[in-house]
This record gives structure tokens, C-alpha cells and sequence, in this order.
């Protein structure tokens, strides 16, 4: 299976300045674990989008795939309780 390049969003880098930065390296590796197989365990399809959610502790990563370019793009990263507004 091919690898998978990440890129993110602007708003990403505001959304991970308010994360703590012991959780924020750990979130990073899990994105990285995302390149490797972006609909692997954990990963659900976010309802009535065209996103995926991955949960890791109590924050998640919603993301979309493109196929054609091998390229997961990270939309939005923050707590559970607060990451769905907006999207």
C-alpha cells in the first residue's frame, strides 16, 4: 500500500496551540500513523460529510482522503467535546 503524504489546514496550527504540548507531539505521531493506512482501526466516518475522525485520548483529528493524489488532509484538531462545531 502506498504511503500517504498529510498536509494541513491554516486553522490546524491554531487548533494545536491550544492543546498541551505533551499531547500535542502524541497527536502528531498519530497523524503520522494515519499516512500509512488512513481508514485503519479507529478511523470513522464523520455523518454526512465527506470526512474521517480518528480519536486519540480525549481530542480528535477529522481529516479528508484523497485517493487519486495520496494525500490526507487534516481539517481540524481539538476535544471531543468541541471539535464537530463548525465543520
Amino acid at each position: 500500500m502506498a504511503r500517504y503524504s498529510p498536509a494541513f489546514r491554516k486553522s490546524v496550527a491554531k487548533d494545536l496551540r491550544t492543546i498541551p504540548k505533551k499531547d500535542v507531539s502524541s497527536v502528531l505521531r498519530r497523524i503520522d500513523r494515519l499516512a500509512e493506512d488512513p481508514r485503519g482501526p479507529g478511523c470513522e466516518k464523520v455523518s454526512d460529510t465527506a470526512h474521517y475522525r480518528v480519536r486519540h485520548a480525549d481530542y480528535r483529528v477529522v481529516y479528508g482522503i484523497d485517493d487519486d493524489a495520496l494525500v490526507i488532509v487534516v481539517i481540524r484538531v481539538g476535544n471531543r467535546r468541541e471539535i464537530y462545531r463548525g465543520i
